[in-house]
C-alpha cells in the first residue's frame, strides 16, 4: 500500500489508523518497535501480507509504529535497520538523536594524569565488596552480595525488556 492509497482491509475501514500520540513517551517507543518488528511482511501468493495477523501488508500497528517513530526522530534506513535486526526488544535511546543517545547521559569521573579513569570514591584501589568490610569498625563483614531472599517492596517481579 502506498502512501495517500486507501486501505482495503475491512478493518482498516471501520477504525481508520491509530492515533500517534502527542507527547511520544519511551512506553510508545518501546511498543512501536515492538509493532514494526513483529508485524512485518510475509510472502504469499496473494501479496504481501502481515506476519502476525494475516492482514494486508503493512497493517495498522506497523503503519502506527513507523509513525511513531518518525516522529521520534527516526528515519527510514534506521528503521528499516530495526526491521532486519529482528528482535522487538531492541533498545532505542529516549530522547532520540541523529549521533546516539541526547546529553541525559551521565557524566564520565574524570581522567587522572596518567589518562586512567579516576578510582571511585572510598578507598581507592579495592572493589566496592571489600570497601564496606574493611571500613566497619568491628570488622564484621557485611552478607554477601547477592539475591535478596524476598524482592523489596521497590524491587519489580520480573526483569525490564529492555
Amino acid at each position: 500500500m502506498r502512501v495517500g492509497e486507501q486501505s482495503t482491509d475491512p478493518i482498516d475501514q471501520v477504525l481508520g489508523e491509530v492515533p500517534v500520540p502527542a507527547p511520544l513517551t519511551p512506553e510508545d517507543v518501546r511498543l512501536a518497535v515492538r509493532a514494526v518488528v513483529v508485524h512485518t511482511a510475509e510472502e504469499w501468493p496473494t501479496g504481501p501480507l502481515c506476519r502476525n495477523d494475516g492482514a494486508s501488508y503493512p497493517c495498522r500497528l506497523h503503519r502506527w509504529g513507523r509513525r511513531v517513530l518518525e516522529a521520534h526522530g527516526l528515519n527510514e534506513r534506521q528503521i528499516e535497520a530495526l526491521i532486519r535486526h529482528g528482535n522487538p526488544f531492541v533498545h532505542v535511546p529516549f530522547p532520540f538523536t541523529a549521533t546516539g543517545p541526547s546529553s541525559a547521559r551521565p557524566a564520565a569521573r574524570p581522567a587522572t594524569p596518567a589518562g586512567y579513569p579516576a578510582p571511585p570514591p572510598g578507598r581507592a584501589g579495592l572493589p566496592a565488596r571489600h570497601q564496606a568490610a574493611r571500613a566497619t569498625p568491628t570488622g564484621v563483614r557485611p552478607a554477601p552480595a547477592g539475591r535478596p531472599v524476598s524482592p523489596g517492596v521497590a524491587a519489580p517481579r520480573w526483569p525490564r525488556a529492555s
